[in-house]
């Protein structure tokens, strides 16, 4: 699939087959994670993934609740990735310190990226999930308490449903040469 496919395919998949994914699949998958660029190669990341089916489900039950319910569909879910946040190394830390940004949040979305279209390529279908209980996962998946659980992401097989329609902004909306106005 050439890139252009790739990134008007790829799509945030809520609904998943009950069909396992393959081990094979998620060692490509991570493969193309393991490449991804970083500030100053310092890859601040490490991903816990969660195939147990008892571990996996409460994985799930930790991104909703009674009250938020909207992320319920990671039940569905055959797997379930965590992207932990790891120590950028020095040099990365001094230029976020110095240019007062986070670049490892930055590496982070690449890598899930990474994540996300290689899964894509692969005929699975993910979805990156921020909302969820920290705390809880971290604890589920023996995570340090000095790092953090960053984002979950499942993974799977799409149920067989019509695509929905891309909602973007428009290409004005999206950039202007040379000013911001």
């Amino acid at each position: 699939m050439h890139f252009k496919e790739l990134v008007y395919h790829r799509e945030s998949t809520r609904k998943y087959a009950d069909k396992p994914v393959e081990k094979e699949k998620i060692e490509q998958i991570m493969e193309a994670c393991r490449v991804a660029p970083s500030a100053c190669n310092s890859q601040p990341w490490r991903f816990v993934i969660a195939t147990d089916p008892e571990i996996k489900d409460k994985l799930a039950r930790a991104s909703h609740g009674p009250l938020m319910t909207f992320n319920k569909f990671a039940s569905q879910a055959p797997v379930i990735a965590a992207i932990v946040a790891e120590k950028p190394n020095w040099l990365s830390r001094i230029g976020g310190n110095v240019k007062d940004k986070d670049f490892y949040l930055m590496d982070i979305g690449i890598v899930a990226e990474h994540f996300c279209l290689q899964a894509a390529e692969l005929g699975l279908g993910s979805c990156m999930i921020g909302w969820f209980d920290e705390p809880r996962a971290r604890k589920i998946l023996n995570v340090p308490e000095n790092k953090r659980v960053l984002l979950l992401i499942t993974l799977g097989y799409p149920a067989k449903d019509k695509r929905r329609k891309k909602i973007r902004k428009s290409n004005e909306d999206l950039y202007a040469f040379n000013s911001y106005t």
